[in-house]
């Protein structure tokens, strides 16, 4: 059921877990779909070795996907009218991630609705990795 500007108010949350348990294969799965290559994101060596990192990490992008999944699993295939992160924190091999929508505004332009969300993904620990905000066509 989409969702409609009349059921909707100001402070109401969505909230979906995106991912349990991060694996290093979905890393090297993403890299293959993106073309993203950076050896940050898949090799374990040059990553400790020689970028000074503790591990791996995701792309910023596949955390990005993951969270947009969530909006529109909230506000409905195709309703995404503006869509746009910060990454705060890195993402790595083991995290879970809990992404959560909150209205911020809902509004009408050329008697079309929209809903204006604040977008915030955390980690297992509470900390944020991605801010964001996100628009989006809503019914009456």
């Amino acid at each position: 059921m989409a969702l409609s500007a009349r059921n909707l108010k100001v402070g109401d949350t969505y909230q979906e877990q995106i991912v349990e348990n991060l694996t290093r294969t979905r890393l090297v799965q993403y890299a293959g779909a993106s073309g993203d290559y950076n050896p940050v994101h898949t090799d374990e060596i040059f990553t400790t070795k020689v970028a000074g990192y503790p591990s791996v990490f995701a792309h910023g992008m596949l955390t990005m996907g993951m969270t947009g999944k969530m909006l529109t699993n909230y506000v409905g295939d195709g309703r995404l009218t503006k869509y746009g992160v910060r990454f705060t924190r890195q993402v790595w091999p083991g995290d879970t991630l809990t992404a959560t929508a909150q209205v911020e505004t809902i509004r009408e332009e050329g008697g079309v609705h929209f809903v204006d969300l604040i977008v915030s993904t955390v980690n297992q620990d509470g900390a944020e990795v991605v801010s964001g905000y996100a628009s989006a066509r809503v019914d009456p």
